[in-house]
C-alpha cells in the first residue's frame, strides 16, 4: 500500500467493521497518536547509534501506528495531507533559506 488513499481505505475499513468510530474524539485520536511516537521514541531510548542496527521492523511498525493516527486524523477533519504536507514545505523553504541554513541545526528564528 503506497497510495494514501489505499491505506486510509484500510484503516477506515478496520475501524468500522469494529464500530470504534464513536470512540475515536479528536481528543482521544490526539492521545493515541502522541503514545504512538511515543513509543517510536523509546525504541533509541538509551541506545547508542551503534545499537541501531536491528530496529527496523520495530521500527516500522511503531511508524505504522503513527501514520494510522496521522492518516485518520486528517481523514475525520477533511485535510488534504497531500495539500497541507504541499504547504507546509513552502513555508518550510522560506523559513529556511539554503543560503543560511545549509548545514546549520539552528531554528529559524535564530539564523541570520
Amino acid at each position: 500500500m503506497k497510495d494514501l488513499t489505499q491505506i486510509l481505505a484500510r484503516i477506515c475499513e478496520f475501524r468500522d467493521a469494529r464500530d470504534w468510530r464513536q470512540f475515536h474524539t479528536p481528543k482521544d485520536m490526539a492521545i493515541s497518536l502522541m503514545l504512538e511516537a511515543a513509543e517510536v521514541a523509546e525504541i533509541f531510548q538509551w541506545k547508542k547509534d551503534e545499537e541501531l542496527g536491528s530496529v527496523g521492523e520495530v521500527l516500522g511498525k511503531e511508524l505504522a501506528d503513527v501514520l494510522y493516527w496521522v492518516v485518520l486524523m486528517a481523514h475525520d477533519f477533511k485535510i488534504d495531507l497531500g495539500e497541507a504536507f504541499r504547504k507546509k514545505m513552502d513555508e518550510n523553504e522560506q523559513k529556511y533559506p539554503i543560503e543560511s541554513a545549509k548545514g546549520s541545526a539552528k531554528k529559524y528564528t535564530s539564523l541570520s
